[in-house]
């Protein structure tokens, strides 16, 4: 089991585009094969940043989500409200 964090910093006023953005992608990698669970959290002190964890049954199952293009396509969107690109850390216990 793998667990994957992605923290993002929003720019400007975008973040209402990026809550929908996200919904968006936890709804296609609910249907992924290997899948668990996942959270979106954000900061008490700053409403722009976010942090996203997901549950994964293996880092093979979380890679091919990672590189599906459905998913490639909106991170891509995501990506250009950031502030600097989204940079995924897994790890497994």
């Amino acid at each position: 089991m793998v667990k994957v964090l992605l923290e993002r910093s929003i720019k400007g006023k975008h973040v209402s585009e990026i809550v929908r953005l996200l919904r968006k992608m936890r709804v296609l990698a609910m249907q992924q094969t290997g899948y668990i669970s996942g959270e979106t959290l954000h900061k008490v002190d700053d409403p722009n940043h976010y942090l996203v964890i997901s549950t994964w049954e293996s880092l093979e199952h979380w890679q091919d989500w990672y590189q599906s293009p459905e998913r490639q396509k909106i991170q891509g969107e995501i990506d250009s409200l950031l502030e600097s690109p989204t940079a995924p850390r897994v790890f497994t216990y």
